[in-house]
Parts: C-alpha cells; sequence; structure tokens
C-alpha cells in the first residue's frame, strides 16, 4: 500500500476540532449575555473529548466563559492530557 504517513490528517482533524470547541465556548458566552439559545454544556464537553481540548480551553479563558465550573476547569485539562499521551504513544509506536 506504500508509506502513507496519517500525521497531516490528525493535524487537520485536530486543528478543526480546536476551531469548532474554541468557537462554541465562545458562541455560548455571547448567548448567555444575550439571554439566547445555548450549547448545552454536555456538547461543549463533548467537543473537548473528541480532541478539541485545547480549543475548549483556550475558548474558556479568552471569553472568561465556565471558568467557575469545576467540571470545565478539570475535564478539559484531563482530556487534553490524555490526548497528547496517546498522540505521544502513537508517535514512538512501531508502524503496524
Amino acid at each position: 500500500m506504500g508509506d502513507v504517513s496519517l500525521w497531516p490528517l490528525a493535524a487537520l482533524y485536530l486543528g478543526a476540532v480546536n476551531l469548532i470547541s474554541f468557537c462554541a465556548m465562545g458562541w455560548d458566552k455571547g448567548q448567555a449575555r444575550r439571554r439566547g439559545r445555548r450549547v448545552p454544556e454536555r456538547t461543549l464537553l463533548l467537543l473537548d473529548f473528541l480532541g478539541g481540548s485545547l480549543g475548549g480551553i483556550w475558548g474558556m479563558l479568552l471569553f472568561r466563559h465556565k471558568t467557575l465550573h469545576l467540571k470545565f476547569r478539570v475535564l478539559p485539562v484531563v482530556f487534553l492530557a490524555v490526548q497528547a499521551g496517546v498522540l505521544f504513544w502513537l508517535y514512538l509506536a512501531p508502524p503496524w
């Protein structure tokens, strides 16, 4: 099949999901100010779990949103640590 690296595809995926997570946090903050329809907390955390934890953390800090919620201070950091560990392991793992 050839020597095809999946790292560019992984980088594209992670970039996209982090951007979406960041924007969702900003959108939710704006909606909270306007008392509009909010993004469910479950959705924000799911985006973080699916690889957007860094974007979610940046959004939380930049928009000062959800910073008092313990689950938003802890879970995205845990997700980020696990995701970084998995990426590091995949980087060091021998080719399948």
